[in-house]
Protein backbone atom coordinates (compact mmCIF):
# COMPACT_ATOMS: atom_id res chain seq x y z
CA UNK A 1 0.00 0.00 0.00
CA UNK A 2 1.67 3.51 -0.75
CA UNK A 3 0.79 6.37 1.07
CA UNK A 4 0.60 9.97 -0.02
CA UNK A 5 3.68 11.90 0.74
CA UNK A 6 4.29 15.45 1.59
CA UNK A 7 5.83 18.01 -0.62
CA UNK A 8 7.46 19.13 2.30
CA UNK A 9 9.45 16.23 3.26
CA UNK A 10 12.78 16.93 5.22
CA UNK A 11 15.73 14.90 5.73
CA UNK A 12 17.69 15.37 8.98
CA UNK A 13 20.23 13.94 11.14
CA UNK A 14 18.70 10.87 13.44
CA UNK A 15 17.92 11.46 16.82
CA UNK A 16 16.37 9.34 19.41
CA UNK A 17 13.15 10.61 19.01
CA UNK A 18 12.88 8.83 15.15
CA UNK A 19 10.55 5.65 15.49
CA UNK A 20 13.45 2.76 14.52
CA UNK A 21 10.94 0.13 15.61
CA UNK A 22 8.84 0.95 13.26
CA UNK A 23 11.33 1.06 10.11
CA UNK A 24 11.42 -1.91 7.49
CA UNK A 25 12.32 -1.56 4.09
CA UNK A 26 11.99 -5.35 3.64
CA UNK A 27 15.88 -5.96 3.18
CA UNK A 28 16.58 -7.79 6.72
CA UNK A 29 19.99 -6.74 7.00
CA UNK A 30 19.47 -3.08 6.37
CA UNK A 31 16.18 -3.18 8.82
CA UNK A 32 18.35 -4.63 11.71
CA UNK A 33 21.02 -1.65 11.18
CA UNK A 34 18.74 0.71 11.17
CA UNK A 35 16.40 -0.42 14.43
CA UNK A 36 19.52 -2.08 16.63
CA UNK A 37 23.10 -0.54 15.23
CA UNK A 38 22.08 3.50 13.69
CA UNK A 39 22.15 4.46 17.03
CA UNK A 40 24.86 3.56 18.68
CA UNK A 41 26.74 4.14 15.60
CA UNK A 42 25.66 7.98 15.71
CA UNK A 43 26.83 8.13 19.51
CA UNK A 44 29.96 6.61 19.13
CA UNK A 45 30.78 9.15 15.50
CA UNK A 46 30.95 5.86 13.51
CA UNK A 47 28.59 6.78 10.80
CA UNK A 48 26.36 9.78 10.11
CA UNK A 49 22.48 8.57 9.86
CA UNK A 50 20.38 10.84 8.44
CA UNK A 51 16.74 10.07 7.75
CA UNK A 52 13.57 11.44 5.53
CA UNK A 53 10.52 12.12 7.44
CA UNK A 54 7.32 13.96 6.38
CA UNK A 55 6.88 16.93 9.25
CA UNK A 56 3.20 16.16 9.67
CA UNK A 57 4.49 12.64 11.35
CA UNK A 58 8.28 13.91 12.26
CA UNK A 59 8.83 10.85 14.19
CA UNK A 60 8.20 7.68 11.39
CA UNK A 61 11.23 7.47 9.09
CA UNK A 62 10.23 6.76 5.69
CA UNK A 63 14.16 6.12 4.56
CA UNK A 64 17.80 6.83 5.78
CA UNK A 65 21.37 6.80 4.75
CA UNK A 66 24.57 6.67 6.04
CA UNK A 67 28.28 8.19 5.81
CA UNK A 68 31.02 7.84 6.53
CA UNK A 69 35.04 8.24 5.86
CA UNK A 70 36.78 5.63 3.74
CA UNK A 71 39.82 5.38 1.41
CA UNK A 72 40.15 3.34 -1.53
CA UNK A 73 43.12 1.73 -3.09
CA UNK A 74 44.41 3.72 -6.15
CA UNK A 75 44.50 0.00 -7.86
CA UNK A 76 41.09 -0.09 -7.74
CA UNK A 77 40.31 2.86 -9.11
CA UNK A 78 38.38 2.65 -12.27
CA UNK A 79 40.65 4.42 -15.41
CA UNK A 80 37.39 6.15 -16.24
CA UNK A 81 37.58 8.45 -12.67
CA UNK A 82 41.49 8.27 -12.71
CA UNK A 83 42.16 11.57 -13.87
CA UNK A 84 39.73 13.01 -11.45
CA UNK A 85 41.43 11.82 -8.46
CA UNK A 86 45.27 12.30 -6.65
CA UNK A 87 47.60 9.96 -7.20
CA UNK A 88 47.73 8.76 -3.67
CA UNK A 89 48.55 5.10 -2.90
CA UNK A 90 45.34 5.60 -0.87
CA UNK A 91 42.64 7.81 -1.93
CA UNK A 92 40.24 9.53 0.48
CA UNK A 93 36.73 8.91 0.22
CA UNK A 94 32.63 9.08 1.88
CA UNK A 95 30.94 6.04 1.81
CA UNK A 96 27.67 5.80 1.86
CA UNK A 97 27.27 2.77 3.92
CA UNK A 98 23.71 2.20 3.81
CA UNK A 99 20.17 4.00 2.00
CA UNK A 100 16.72 2.72 2.65
CA UNK A 101 13.50 3.39 1.71
CA UNK A 102 10.49 2.40 3.75
CA UNK A 103 8.28 -0.48 2.21
CA UNK A 104 5.18 1.26 1.78
CA UNK A 105 7.06 4.48 -0.05
CA UNK A 106 8.95 2.82 -2.11
CA UNK A 107 8.87 3.59 -5.87
CA UNK A 108 8.41 7.07 -5.33
CA UNK A 109 11.59 8.84 -5.82
CA UNK A 110 12.48 8.77 -2.52
CA UNK A 111 15.72 6.77 -2.80
CA UNK A 112 16.73 9.49 -5.39
CA UNK A 113 15.62 12.19 -2.69
CA UNK A 114 18.14 10.38 -0.24
CA UNK A 115 20.77 9.66 -2.95
CA UNK A 116 21.11 13.31 -3.51
CA UNK A 117 21.13 14.90 -0.16
CA UNK A 118 24.07 12.22 0.20
CA UNK A 119 25.66 13.51 -2.42
CA UNK A 120 25.16 17.36 -1.51
CA UNK A 121 26.13 16.33 2.32
CA UNK A 122 29.48 14.38 0.95
CA UNK A 123 30.22 17.34 -1.57
CA UNK A 124 29.70 19.69 1.23
CA UNK A 125 31.94 18.16 3.89
CA UNK A 126 35.13 17.19 1.48
CA UNK A 127 36.42 20.81 1.56
CA UNK A 128 36.52 20.10 5.42
CA UNK A 129 37.75 16.59 5.69
CA UNK A 130 39.17 15.68 2.14
CA UNK A 131 36.90 12.91 -0.18
CA UNK A 132 38.02 13.08 -3.30
CA UNK A 133 35.12 10.39 -4.89
CA UNK A 134 31.99 9.39 -3.16
CA UNK A 135 31.74 5.36 -2.93
CA UNK A 136 28.57 2.98 -2.81
CA UNK A 137 28.67 -0.54 -2.19
CA UNK A 138 25.48 -2.05 -3.73
CA UNK A 139 23.40 -4.62 -1.91
CA UNK A 140 22.51 -5.99 -5.50
CA UNK A 141 22.20 -5.69 -8.89
CA UNK A 142 19.34 -3.33 -9.04
CA UNK A 143 20.52 -1.12 -6.30
CA UNK A 144 23.93 -1.20 -8.44
CA UNK A 145 21.95 -0.31 -11.66
CA UNK A 146 19.86 2.49 -9.25
CA UNK A 147 23.59 3.95 -8.69
CA UNK A 148 24.86 4.00 -12.23
CA UNK A 149 21.36 5.62 -13.32
CA UNK A 150 22.50 8.18 -11.13
CA UNK A 151 26.07 8.70 -12.62
CA UNK A 152 28.35 6.60 -10.20
CA UNK A 153 30.75 4.20 -12.20
CA UNK A 154 31.16 0.49 -11.41
CA UNK A 155 34.13 -1.13 -10.44
CA UNK A 156 34.87 -3.76 -12.52
CA UNK A 157 33.61 -7.49 -11.41
CA UNK A 158 31.65 -5.26 -8.72
CA UNK A 159 29.19 -4.08 -7.11
CA UNK A 160 30.93 -1.46 -5.59
CA UNK A 161 30.65 2.02 -7.59
CA UNK A 162 31.96 5.77 -7.03
CA UNK A 163 31.25 9.18 -8.07
CA UNK A 164 34.26 11.89 -7.88
CA UNK A 165 34.22 14.63 -6.09
CA UNK A 166 34.88 16.31 -9.40
CA UNK A 167 31.68 15.12 -11.27
CA UNK A 168 29.61 16.28 -8.05
CA UNK A 169 31.36 19.48 -8.35
CA UNK A 170 29.83 19.74 -11.61
CA UNK A 171 26.31 18.84 -11.00
CA UNK A 172 26.27 20.63 -7.44
CA UNK A 173 27.70 24.13 -8.91
CA UNK A 174 25.92 24.10 -12.07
Amino acid sequence: MTEAISPDLKIEPFGSHHNRAGFACGVESLDRYFKTQANQDVKRKINGVFVLVDPREPTEVLGYYTLCATALAQGDVPEAARKHVPRYPLVSATLIGRLAVASRQQRQGLGALLLADAVKRAYASASSIGSSMLIVDAISEQAAAFYEANGFICLPDSLRLILPMQAIAKLVES
